[in-house]
């Protein structure tokens, strides 16, 4: 049972393994600009090369040391010489005798000093020509590298205006679809405008579009209808007047 749990949990630990991986490698591929990759794979080969030529610098001071140390040790040798020379003029023989095996033991740290010397020569020689072939290789890839950068750019220019070419048209799309939803929907009022006013005519619906109209109408003949009945008023009030005078002149006669 432990078994199958360690087996379930390493597989599920490699499944989202690899879906990070997944998902890592796809945002690093939408934002990773490949210029800037040339760009820094330029500054380590020039790194590498400037490391190379350090080296080279290094083993060149060392050679020049020991061939200095060499140059020292025969000068020695020669005043040995001169003084075992001198010493033996001088009847002095132990002291030419020390002077040579100065000498000698001058002589005996010759031999591997100018094998160091002949081994950093070849040392050196091996990397300057590595130098030189790196150093061809380094302004090659330069070369290429903004060949490559050039034509990136360009041919992201040539994206960049067909996006906007293609952004535009869409836009046009989308102008096209509103004016044509805007005239179905024009149509549709129109139709139903035209359906409103058969309806009206038949009596199945009342146009209170009119109302406005009959109210004004209705007032108006309100106004004429009271101003009948105040004549007719006015009327009667004078002829009642005009029969109680003459009824009172003719209770006096």
């Amino acid at each position: 049972m432990v078994m199958i749990l360690i087996e379930v949990s390493l597989g599920l630990t490699n499944r989202i393994t690899t879906l990070l991986k997944q998902k890592l490698n796809i945002l690093l591929s939408r934002f990773e600009d490949p210029r800037e990759g040339l760009d820094y794979s330029y500054t380590k080969q020039t790194e590498l090369l400037n490391k190379l030529r350090r080296d080279i610098a290094g083993v060149i001071t060392a050679k020049k040391q020991l061939e200095m140390q060499k140059t020292k040790l025969w000068e020695n040798i020669r005043t040995l010489e001169e003084q075992a020379q001198r010493a033996i003029s001088q009847n002095r023989e132990d002291l030419s005798r020390l002077a040579l095996e100065r000498k000698n033991a001058n002589m005996l740290q010759l031999r591997p000093l100018d094998k160091q010397i002949t081994e950093m020569k070849t040392e050196q020689d091996k990397l300057e020509e590595t130098e030189r072939q790196l150093a061809t290789k380094v302004e090659e890839f330069r070369s290429r590298k903004e060949v490559i950068k050039a034509q990136y750019s360009a041919a992201e220019a040539q994206v960049r205006i067909k996006e906007s070419v293609t952004g535009v048209s869409e836009e046009m799309a989308d102008v096209g679809m509103a004016m044509t939803r805007a005239e179905d929907k024009t149509e549709q009022m129109k139709a139903k405008a035209k359906a409103l006013d058969e309806m009206i005519d038949s009596g199945v619906l009342t146009d209170y579009t009119n109302k406005r109209d009959d109210m004004i109408e209705r007032e108006l003949e309100q106004v004429s209808v009271t101003a009948s009945v105040e004549e007719e008023l006015e009327k009667l009030k004078v002829e009642n007047a005009k029969k109680k005078k003459k009824s009172a002149l003719e209770q006096i006669s």
